[in-house]
């Protein structure tokens, strides 16, 4: 198991929707979500799978969210993202669970490790929680994710 991390809603969902939550349970424990994460989520409805995995998910831990630096505000993300890197800006050496690409640019600019949905069923590939990491990926570009063919064929070679 690896330190806390701070969540965006977009992995969440893709992980909720595909049902491999337990791989994110696998990455880190706690996982944090700020509550601007957590309002976006909710307002999906309280039948939307993952609202009820936020809400029932012990390893999941609501947080508020400290205020947003200037350094961050200036990228003009959106409430989640902003609120997932202030979190991780004031909690040194905290990972970042992010897949919008500008909050992942902020997050490098700043030192601010960081990972998104793919780098984590790579991480379970690594580790031997899945036996391929292909399937659980189209699992989750059924769900919703997007990837390029060229950014998907480059992750899969490098976990073979």
């Amino acid at each position: 198991m690896d330190n806390p991390a701070v969540i965006n809603a977009s992995p969440l969902i893709f992980f909720s929707r595909g049902q491999k939550m337990d791989l994110l349970h696998h990455f880190a424990d706690p996982i944090f979500v700020p509550e601007p994460v957590a309002h976006e989520i909710r307002m999906r409805g309280p039948e939307d799978i993952t609202a009820k995995s936020l809400e029932n998910t012990s390893w999941l831990e609501i947080v508020a969210s400290p205020p947003t630096p200037e350094i961050i505000s200036d990228w003009a993300l959106g409430p989640g993202e902003s609120s997932v890197l202030s979190y991780a800006y004031a909690n040194p050496g905290m990972e970042t669970i992010i897949d919008d690409l500008n909050g992942r640019k902020c997050a490098s600019l700043l030192k601010i490790p960081v990972r998104g949905t793919l780098g984590i069923i790579l991480v379970a590939k690594k580790r031997g929680l899945i036996p391929k990491a292909r399937p659980v990926i189209e699992e989750l570009i059924r769900s919703g994710l997007y990837l390029s063919r060229q950014i998907l064929d480059e992750a899969l070679r490098r976990v073979g």
